[in-house]
């Protein structure tokens, strides 16, 4: 398609599960808002990861589904938590694409069973057939491999870059909150959900003492409540004197709200996680600290950047091969000179 498709179709983009991936979905949105400009283009999401769309100016709704994990109990919920009450769900709103920006089996199912007339995205897990029209989930960054789903569907993607937006009065409410002085802040994103991915609270405490002590920086924290043990390991770490330099918004903010936070900041330190992805939406640059995961596929995205991963990646917990200091020297190019 050499032009934009004026048509009012109606289109569904899929993208539920996990913060960090839906914030990479934005350039594919935007692409495809650009190629359907009078489309009504929805988002099905899933909570919590899905609000940080909230402000996305490419889609029209919000949809949230949030599938069951296997040996969950039943649930009461406002959206729908089975493959089947979506699909009636979404049959009832008479779509007539979809993007399925996932792999598994049960996204291309769902917008069959929805009565989507016609689906694009990956040839994976056997599900091709369900398609109809189709492309390889290649070895390359998650954003390009989204474009892909498009690019498969012949809409030209002519804008690959990373933006993200946020609502001017929680803005004001941040800037009243904030501590006044022109220090260096520094958000840090210390847990995973996959414990697989986390280094170690005195580590992260070790790096915190000297970024305050040495480089004079102020320190940030918004997270999941239920992580809030963890955060308190690394202020227990901290040298009593340097604690009041650190302060959590993980119960003022929710994560539709930590974008007006996170595009304050000069620098996003972490392990792989959805933040770092939140803060290199909004230019922030990131050093990030990166295990298991493959850094070529899902580090930040047109950000400047510095992907930390030790050699060897093998065993249960590889990042605990990673030093404070190696992590110091990440980190001070980024910083003003003492």
């Amino acid at each position: 398609m050499s032009a934009p498709d004026l048509r009012p179709l109606r289109i569904l983009v899929i993208r539920y599960r996990f913060i960090g991936d839906t914030i990479l979905a934005i350039p594919t949105l935007r692409n495809l808002r650009q190629a359907f400009p009078h489309a009504k283009i929805d988002v099905l999401a899933e909570p919590v990861s899905g609000d940080t769309l909230t402000h996305c100016p490419y889609k029209d709704e919000l949809l949230f589904y949030a599938p069951r994990l296997k040996g969950e109990k039943k649930r009461q919920a406002k959206f729908p938590t089975s493959l089947l009450g979506a699909a009636k769900f979404l049959r009832a709103r008479r779509y007539d694409r979809c993007y399925i920006l996932r792999r598994s089996f049960s996204s291309a199912i769902l917008p069959l069973l929805a009565g989507i007339p016609h689906r694009v995205g990956f040839a994976t897990d056997g599900r091709a057939w369900l398609l109809q029209r189709s492309t390889p989930y290649a070895d390359k960054h998650e954003v390009e491999c989204f474009l892909d789903v498009l690019r498969a569907d012949g809409l030209p993607v002519t804008d690959t870059g990373n933006e993200n937006w946020t609502d001017p009065a929680t803005d004001q409410r941040v800037d009243r909150e904030l501590p006044a002085g022109n220090r260096t802040r520094v958000f840090v994103c210390a847990k995973s959900v996959f414990d697989l991915k986390d280094w170690a609270p005195e580590r992260f405490a070790g790096v915190l003492t000297w970024l305050i002590r040495d480089r004079g920086c102020e320190i940030h924290f918004c997270d999941s409540p239920g992580n809030a043990a963890y955060y308190a390991a690394i202020l227990a770490s901290l040298p009593v004197d340097l604690r009041a330099h650190c302060h959590d918004w993980s119960t003022k903010l929710g994560i539709r709200e930590a974008g007006s936070l996170m595009r304050r900041m000069n620098l996003t330190f972490g392990i792989d996680t959805g933040f770092i992805h939140i803060a290199a939406s909004f230019h922030v640059p990131v050093v990030g600290l990166y295990g298991p995961l493959e850094p070529w596929r899902w580090h930040p995205w047109d950000t400047k950047h510095t992907v930390l991963r030790p050699a060897d990646v093998s065993g249960p917990r590889p990042l605990l091969r990673l030093s404070v200091a190696e992590a110091q020297a990440a980190l001070d190019p980024y910083l003003p000179k003492p």
